[in-house]
Formats: structure tokens, C-alpha cells, sequence
């Protein structure tokens, strides 16, 4: 069976994308029921704000099943940026995996730039903001559990081109529901995902570690 893959060319423009990695945190009963993604991602970027010289520059993403090959590229991303995410060992990532929708290498112009997780209802996932998610909209969510950039590849556009894709295919579901970090603070992140839509829910966690569940609708 030929692997999915999403292929979109965008303009470099500014982002304010310095630390939307984060556990921001489909798998669905059976995967024949996911939603049928129409067409190639899609995401033409405003240019307001850009710096004029780069708005020539034209780069190609494209988001493609994580394969064994990849296992280690997305381990070490996952441990740099693991004070924002979730650790996650082989073990771990093999396991998350056989859950997910969205178990994705994001690629720019054919190097490796990132990754994604996703999860839909109904799967065994255990954690705990999935399952309050689980338990506030039963059928009606798509999850975003991770999205990791590595350092050279931010502020170009990559994820917002990512997130319209992710946000096209969870429109089936009603809505898309993420985590950002409070404490500590992520600030950027959460004005990214509020400039995108997106609007608090509910604080978990304590003084040390805690984290704003936040959802977009999607029409």
C-alpha cells in the first residue's frame, strides 16, 4: 500500500514559532473510519511582516509516515525539547505509535525538520489530558499530543503549514484540542495557538508543572 504523504510548497516568512514544540499533547476504533483527507496540504501563509528578501524563497514540506529509519532521529529530537514534551524511549515511541493517527516525520525540501503525534477517540492512550478530552467530547476531538521542529527549521512557516493540514483533517471531528505549558511558562507558544483560534479550557497540574488544555472549533 503506497504511503500517505502531503506535500506543500510555501513562501519563508516570519513566525513567531521559537518554542511551539511542546506537548501542546487519531487513533480511532478502526482506522478505516478516519476521516478521508481531500487534496494535498494546503497553506498559502501571509507574508505580512516579512523580511522582503526572503519572500522569494519558496520551500516544499511534506508530511510522511515515521518509519524504523526514523526512530532515532525523532528520540533525539523528542530528549532535546523534553523539558516541553513527554519522554519517550523506543519502547515508547513503538507504543504510541500503534495508537496514533498522525505518526509523522515533517520533512523541508527533503531534510528531516520535525515530527507529529496525533490521537482520536477511543484509543488507550494514558494520558491524562487525552483523557480528559476523552471524557469532555467523547467522539469530537482530534488530539495534537506533540509537535517537535528542530532549531534551524523554525520561524519559516513550517508550523503553521503543518497546523492547517492537522486542523483540515480533525474538521470531521468537530475540533482540535491541544496542551500548552504555564508553568514554566510558554508564552510564545500560547500566542501562537490563540492568534490560530484556539481558547482555553482548563489549567491541570501544580505549582512545579501545569499546563492549559485549550481547543479550536472547526466548522
Amino acid at each position: 500500500m503506497a504511503r500517505k504523504v502531503r506535500v506543500v510548497r510555501v513562501r519563508y516568512f516570519a513566525w513567531p514559532f521559537q518554542s511551539l514544540v511542546g506537548s501542546c499533547r487519531k487513533s480511532i476504533p478502526n482506522r478505516d473510519q478516519r476521516p478521508d483527507p481531500k487534496g494535498p496540504l494546503r497553506n498559502r501563509p501571509s507574508v505580512r511582516g516579512a523580511d522582503p528578501s526572503n519572500l522569494g524563497l519558496v520551500t516544499a514540506i511534506r508530511l510522511r509516515p515515521i518509519e524504523a529509519a526514523d526512530h532515532e532521529f525523532v528520540l533525539d529530537l523528542n530528549a532535546r525539547n523534553v523539558e516541553l514534551l513527554a519522554p519517550m524511549d523506543a519502547v515508547r515511541l513503538a507504543e504510541l505509535r500503534g495508537w496514533t493517527a498522525h505518526a509523522q516525520v515533517i520533512e523541508r525540501d527533503g531534510d528531516r525538520a520535525g515530527f507529529v503525534l496525533t490521537f482520536g477517540p477511543r484509543t488507550a492512550y494514558d494520558s491524562e489530558n487525552y483523557r480528559w478530552f476523552s471524557q469532555k467530547f467523547g467522539d469530537g476531538f482530534l488530539y495534537l499530543d506533540r509537535i517537535v521542529l528542530g532549531d534551524r527549521f523554525r520561524r519559516g512557516g513550517i508550523g503553521g503549514a503543518v497546523y492547517e493540514e492537522l486542523e483540515r483533517e480533525a474538521t470531521p471531528y468537530g475540533r482540535m484540542v491541544l496542551e500548552v505549558n504555564v508553568e514554566p511558562p510558554n508564552d510564545p507558544s500560547l500566542r501562537f495557538h490563540r492568534a490560530r483560534g484556539y481558547v482555553d479550557l482548563v489549567e491541570l497540574g501544580d505549582e512545579y508543572k501545569r499546563v492549559v488544555l485549550m481547543e479550536k472549533r472547526l466548522p
